[in-house]
């Protein structure tokens, strides 16, 4: 029996930067194809409204400074309670490791590659290559504390916007190399996507990076339903371990925390890293799990864990940090 069309609409919300619309776009042409609508009632069935959120409007402040990662989420988790949107649309490496009470994660799509690329104003590079006290900018906190861990003698400086922005700032000096997600840059089409991204061990990458997350009320029983079809199992287990580590510690984007899981034969594997904002102090754990009958459980389980081992790692330095984020 073919899927229901949806009894009333369906509007997705999302950011309107670029690559934000390109994702919405990629769920609202999956949810045609899950539920069969005709696409000349894309429109009417499964419209596409973008909100400004608080984080699109800073444009020059560091993120931790105003607010952290529900910056670019509030305004969407409104859409949903006022009944604008029924489902949300996100990159979830931006998604607060709790949801605002009434929201649920419902699904998450296949992930893409959740690692970085470095750029510089004549292509990709190596961080090893970057001359001496090379400034290197990032609005990241945890992209900024892994490259100083490695190379200290980088000047970090503030370099935020969307892709097209980053890279032309770039090519106009204001930073010799600066991070994107690779995910980001295939979803786009960009040819930087063809770039050798950096090593996945050296530096881990945010939790939920390279996966599409879709939120909706909890009382909206049809909206679940339907974002359910189009979730991917291995990537929303791999994000929940990675989210619960990010639980364990409090995190926000004020604390350079990175979470990387993979499955494989039947196990989870989880890298887990906490670092102090200047990259002097680094603290790695990781994790491997059976993920059995009840995956979900087991993943979140995992993180806890991992995220605990961290914690007590870092004793007093790290829960200054947490504390203060």
């Amino acid at each position: 029996m073919p899927p229901a069309i949806p009894a009333s609409p369906l509007p997705i919300a999302t950011r309107g930067s670029p690559l934000a619309m390109a994702q919405a776009r990629l769920v609202q042409a999956l949810i045609i194809k899950a539920q069969g609508i005709d696409r000349g009632r894309l429109a009417e069935g499964v419209p596409i409204r973008h909100f400004v959120t608080s984080g699109d409007r800073l444009k020059d402040a560091p993120l931790q400074a105003a607010g952290g990662k529900g910056l670019f989420t509030k305004e969407l988790d409104s859409a949903l309670f006022s009944g604008a949107a029924r489902l949300a649309v996100h990159s979830m490496k931006d998604v607060p490791a709790v949801l605002p009470d009434g929201l649920v994660l419902v699904c998450a799509l296949e992930r893409e590659d959740p690692r970085d690329v470095l750029l510089t104003a004549q292509g990709s590079g190596k961080l090893a290559d970057l001359p001496p006290s090379a400034r290197l900018g990032t609005a990241s906190l945890r992209r900024a504390a892994q490259a100083l861990s490695a190379r200290p003698d980088l000047e970090i400086v503030l370099l935020r916007g969307n892709v097209e922005t980053r890279i032309s700032k770039l090519k106009q000096g204001l930073a010799a190399a600066t991070f994107l997600a690779r995910a980001g840059l295939r979803r786009l089409g960009w040819p930087e996507a063809g770039y050798e991204p950096v090593n996945i061990d050296e530096f881990l990458p945010a939790a939920g990076q390279g996966v599409i997350g879709l939120v909706a009320r909890a009382d909206d029983a049809e909206a679940i339903e339907i974002a359910s079809l189009l979730n991917h199992f291995p990537s929303a287990v791999a994000l929940a371990a990675e989210r619960a580590v990010m639980r364990a510690l409090d995190a926000s984007c004020r604390t350079p925390v990175a979470a990387y899981a993979l499955i494989q034969n039947e196990e989870i594997w989880l890298r887990a890293e906490a670092l102090t904002p200047d990259g002097a102090r680094r603290w790695r754990r990781e994790g491997r799990t059976p993920l059995g009958a009840n995956a979900m459980e087991t993943a979140d389980k995992l993180g806890l864990r991992v995220g605990a081992q961290l914690r007590a790692d870092g004793g007093d330095v790290l829960e200054k940090l947490l504390v203060s984020s």
